[in-house]
This record gives C-alpha cells, sequence and structure tokens, in this order.
C-alpha cells in the first residue's frame, strides 16, 4: 500500500531540503517514520524534501507503485525537532476551499533560497521561441532537494568534498534540534537553558537572508564542493584578492545583424561573439545575455556582476541603438572576462563556448546552471580563504575598510551622476547648439562675399573667394562640433553608465558583509554573559571572516579596474579632443592661406 498524506494547512519551505504544502493537496510519503517530527515526500507539483509531520494526516490507499526512495534516510537521528501546528490552524472540515496557486510559466527557473532576481519580460527581446522548452528544473532528475544521497550512493567521486558549516554532536550529548529557519516550539525540548543562539533578522527579505548569508553564518549550510566549484581567496599587496585566472582571455562583440524566424514574423538582433582562447564565434541575442546575466546575479551574491545594457521598447532596430548597444555589451563583455570567478564560472563558459546551431547542447548546459546547487548559503562554502600565521583578519579594521568604501561608492555614485549629466548636456548642445552658432557665423561669411561680388574689378576677386572659403570652413567646423561627441564623450558616458551598475551592486555585498559582522558581535556579547560556548561563537566568527575576505577581494578587483578603466578612457577622451582641435585649427590655417594671394 502506497503511504500518502493530506496537508492540513499551508506551509511554506523556508531552506533548502524543504518543500512547500498546500492545504487539501495529497502526498506520497517516502516514510511513515517522521525524523524527529519531520517527513519526507512529494507533493503534488513533484518537489521532493521534508515538511512537518504535524501539518498533514497520513492516509492510506491502495496502489500498485512502491513509495519513493528516501533521500534523506542518512539524516542523524534527533536532528531536528518538530513544528507546532500554528496557533490559527482549524480542522481539515473548517477551513475555507484553498485559492489555487498561479501556474508558473513553462521552463521558468525557480530564484533558489529566496533570490530576487526576476528575468525580465520586457518587449526588446521575447521569450517565446524554441531557445526556450517546456521542461523546467523540476523535471531532471536530481534537480530537487539535495544531492548527498546520489553521492553516496556512487561511493564518492574525487575531487569533491562534502563542507558542513552545521555542528554535529554525539547523539548521547544532542538536545533536541530545529531545521533551519524555524524557532523551537513553546516549551520543547532544545539545548540548555544557559545556551543562547543568535538571533535571527525580522526583516527576511532582506539580501543578508535571501543571499543565504543568515544560514551560512549561523553554520545551516552543507554540500559537495567540488575542486572545480573552490572560489580561492590569496593575500597581495593590497590584501585579500581574488585569485587570478591563469589562462585569461578576451572576447570581441561585432557584426550585429538582424534575423528573423516564423518565416520574418519574429525579428530579432544577433551579435557575433569570438573568444580568444576558443577562437570559435558564436552568435546570441540579447536575450541570451539577459539569461546569463540572472543566473550569475543569484549565483554570486559578493561579486559585483556588471549590469547589461539597458532594454528598448521601441526603435530596436535602429542603427544608432545597435551600435551604442553593442558598445555596451562589449563593455559588459570586458568586465567579465577581467574578473577572475566571472570568467571561469561555468554557466559564462557554456555561453560563450557552446555552438549556436546545437539546440540541445545549449539547452543540456541551460539546466545545469539552473540546476547548480552552489547558490544561496551553500555557495559560501565554496569561497576558500588564506590560513596559517598572518592570515586572520581584525573585525574592526575590516569594518573601517569597509564603512570607508561604503563612503567611497557614495561619493563616486553622486560624482558619476554629476559628470554624467555635464557631459550629456555638453554634448547636447555641440550636436545643436555650437552647429547652429558656428553655422550661422559661416552664413553670414558667405553673405558678406556675395555682397563683394558686386564688384567686378578683377583685383577684388581674391578677396571675394577667400571669404567664401571662411565661410565654408567654418560650416564645416560646426559639423565638427555635431560629430565630435560620439568620438569622446560618448565612450565616457557609457563607461559612466557601466560603473553606476558596479555602484548599484555594493550595498547589497556590503549588506551581507555587516549582517555577518553583526552576527559575530551578537555571538560574542553571548560568549561574555555566558549564555554560549566559545566554540560556537568562534564558528560564527570564522564563517564572517570568509564572507569578509571575499568582499574585501571583491573592493581590490573593483578598485583595480577602476584604475585601469579610467586611466585609459581619460586618454582616449584628451586624445580625441587634441585631435578634434587639430581640425578646427587646419580649417582656419587653410582659410587664412587663401589671403596670401590676395
Amino acid at each position: 500500500m502506497a503511504l500518502r498524506a493530506r496537508a492540513l494547512y499551508d506551509f511554506r519551505s523556508e531552506n533548502p531540503g524543504e518543500i512547500s504544502l498546500r492545504e487539501h493537496e495529497v502526498l506520497s510519503l517516502c516514510s511513515e517514520q517522521d525524523i524527529e517530527g519531520w517527513l519526507e515526500g512529494v507533493n503534488s507539483r513533484g518537489d521532493r524534501g521534508l515538511f512537518p509531520a504535524s501539518y498533514v494526516q497520513v492516509i492510506r490507499a491502495p496502489a500498485a507503485e512502491p513509495p519513493p526512495p528516501a533521500r534523506y534516510a542518512n539524516v542523524p537521528v534527533g536532528g531536528f525537532e518538530p513544528l507546532p501546528p500554528p496557533a490559527s490552524f482549524k480542522p481539515a472540515a473548517q477551513q475555507p476551499p484553498p485559492e489555487p496557486f498561479p501556474a508558473p510559466p513553462a521552463g521558468y527557473p525557480f530564484p533558489p533560497y529566496g533570490g530576487s532576481y526576476q528575468p525580465s519580460q520586457g518587449s526588446d527581446d521575447d521569450w517565446d521561441d524554441d531557445w526556450d522548452d517546456s521542461s523546467t528544473v523540476a523535471d531532471e532528475p536530481g534537480a530537487l532537494g539535495s544531492s548527498y544521497p546520489d553521492y553516496e550512493a556512487a561511493g564518492g567521486a574525487p575531487g569533491r568534498y562534502r563542507l558542513s558549516t552545521r555542528s554535529e554532536p554525539s547523539l548521547g550529548s544532542r538536545g533536541g534540534g530545529h531545521p533551519p529557519g524555524h524557532p523551537h516550539p513553546p516549551g520543547g525540548g532544545g539545548a540548555a537553558k544557559s545556551s543562547a543562539t543568535v538571533s535571527r533578522n525580522l526583516n527576511r527579505f532582506s539580501t543578508f537572508v535571501k543571499s543565504g548569508g543568515e544560514a551560512f553564518v549561523l553554520g545551516e549550510a552543507a554540500g559537495f564542493v567540488k575542486d572545480g566549484d573552490k572560489l580561492c581567496v590569496v593575500l597581495g599587496p593590497r590584501g585579500p584578492e581574488w585569485q587570478e585566472n591563469p589562462y585569461p582571455f578576451q572576447c570581441s562583440i561585432e557584426d550585429p545583424t538582424k534575423q528573423t524566424k516564423f518565416k520574418g514574423m519574429k525579428s530579432y538582433i544577433a551579435y557575433k561573439l569570438v573568444p580568444s582562447h576558443t577562437g570559435q564565434q558564436v552568435h546570441r541575442r540579447y536575450k541570451h545575455f539577459d539569461w546569463l546575466y540572472g543566473r550569475l546575479a543569484e549565483k554570486f551574491p559578493v561579486i559585483s556582476v556588471p549590469h547589461l545594457p539597458e532594454k528598448q521598447a521601441t526603435g530596436r532596430f535602429e542603427e544608432d541603438f545597435i551600435s551604442k548597444r553593442r558598445k555596451g555589451l562589449a563593455w559588459w563583455m570586458d568586465h567579465m572576462c577581467s574578473h577572475p570567478v566571472l570568467a571561469q564560472c561555468d554557466a559564462f563558459q557554456h555561453f560563450l563556448t557552446c555552438p549556436s546551431t546545437d539546440e540541445k547542447a545549449w539547452k543540456q548546459g541551460k539546466r545545469k546552471a539552473e540546476k547548480d546547487e552552489m547558490v544561496g548559503a551553500n555557495f559560501f562554502l565554496t569561497i576558500s580563504v588564506p590560513t596559517g600565521p598572518g592570515a586572520s583578519l581584525d573585525l574592526q579594521e575590516v569594518e573601517s575598510q569597509v564603512d570607508g568604501f561604503k563612503a567611497f561608492t557614495k561619493k563616486m555614485d553622486e560624482s558619476a551622476l554629476q559628470l554624467n549629466h555635464t557631459a550629456n548636456e555638453f554634448a547636447r548642445k555641440q550636436v545643436t547648439g555650437f552647429k547652429k552658432e558656428y553655422q550661422k557665423v559661416g552664413h553670414s561669411f558667405k553673405c558678406l562675399s556675395q555682397a563683394f561680388e558686386l564688384d567686378q574689378q578683377a583685383f577684388s576677386a581674391g578677396l571675394n573667394q577667400a571669404i567664401a572659403f571662411t565661410a565654408e570652413a567654418y560650416d564645416a567646423i560646426g559639423d565638427l562640433f555635431a560629430d565630435q561627441p560620439r568620438q569622446d564623450l560618448d565612450p565616457v558616458m557609457d563607461l559612466l553608465a557601466l560603473y553606476q551598475g558596479h555602484l548599484a551592486n555594493f550595498p547589497d555585498i556590503i549588506h551581507v558583509q555587516k549582517g555577518a559582522l553583526t552576527k559575530v558581535k551578537e555571538s560574542k556579547r553571548h560568549v561574555e554573559e555566558g549564555k554560549m560556548e566559545l566554540q560556537k561563537a568562534e564558528g560564527i566568527q570564522e564563517r564572517c571572516n570568509i564572507i569578509s575576505f571575499a568582499t574585501l577581494a571583491e573592493i581590490n578587483h573593483f578598485h583595480k579596474i577602476r584604475v585601469r578603466d579610467f586611466k585609459s578612457q581619460m586618454q582616449h577622451f584628451l586624445q580625441q579632443q587634441i585631435l578634434f582641435f587639430q581640425k578646427v585649427t587646419q580649417k582656419l590655417e587653410e582659410a587664412l592661406h587663401k589671403y596670401d594671394s590676395v
């Protein structure tokens, strides 16, 4: 007989390994034996995981198929504590009919651990073609829940290590635990009264919580980390730095072309990408960039993923817009290739190397990226930091550095906005006002030469021609002013736009580090008051150090590329300014020489 249960009321999962329940829905149980008040099963949406036993009523109905194999059979006894029914619980007969849940669109990747990124659905590049498919991450074997039993069944794999931040005391000394994200029930058999726990953030929508930083710092992350997933922080001359990419490369973005499908009913722009480390060109649409950005922004909470150029609902096929977007994507690609972590990310490499014509390979890589388990709290397990003498961080010094960077980014953001406004206004004046004024001067000189032509004396012909040439020179100078912003001011504004995206990312990155630091301070206070064991507080501080190392490494990388980019761009700007005024001078000198023969 198949084991089934009916949900008595709604339950919303908050942590990896749990599943959500809807009132009245029927679930398949993996086992009738609960694990300290928690059952494992599969809900009506095909999600497999844990849920409170007190939230369901076990029912038995004949069925031919055996129950699904238990995936959490290796969870230690005593590891969880049951949740009490909510205060608002009523018997199923008294409950109102459940509200229907909106069905997600086919293929929609649910963000792990409360990720806030939502793929854009604007009209710039729709998602209604064969690049998508009807399958979702939930359809893939092993996509949901923990992969640890699969690993153990295979006897382990080389280069893969199980890392956990959860404390595992012996069964004899273990108090009644509770699953991540749930408080002890009133009067429950929790830890000893003298043992305090670090409180959770009241704002469950904060970046610190949604990124998984809180769960990691509190010791609730566990996963297998492959060698290829490790993100190494090393000590450099400027402090913590990301370990450099041993095989650096670049990628050009060229030849945007308009293409069609569905017999011309669907049009889009495709860009040719040529990575230097493969030399093989691939073609990508903007929506491919958009998907990649979403995955990376979700996976790397302490890394500033550069923003893409903004979408545009109309005029998508105009030449100026296509040219501007290509330049913006080129800047974006440069920053991706320059980042030691982002450049080596599997999703990014798949984006760069998967052949444009191999639809099956693209979808496989897409699904693999969407099933990545090293996200949320588990992402922080992949960060490897320096150890040994001289590798420890002083938390007060870290806090001072982060506060200083926070003040720096605020000031840089303000100055970037001001410069962008000034450059935009100056460019507008050059394109319209300056051109008009110079051409007005040229027109006045032309009128003067026309007046002089009324004099039929031969000796005045040279003067008339020289003044007419001067008029043409000023007209040409007006055109030079109108064309010049494309050469010098526009590239500066493109760079400012890219960095404004970075500056918008750092408040969340800093918030994750600040949240971790707050937990350390709270744990130290509990130790001083005799309410927490020193070993537990040291574990919190050690995990905070990991986040601090990563944050400082990202700050150092930002400063490094900032100096590189602004040096190069300011040199380009001044070179173009010099060339511009040389052209103006040349026009004036040519006009001047016309008077030598008068």
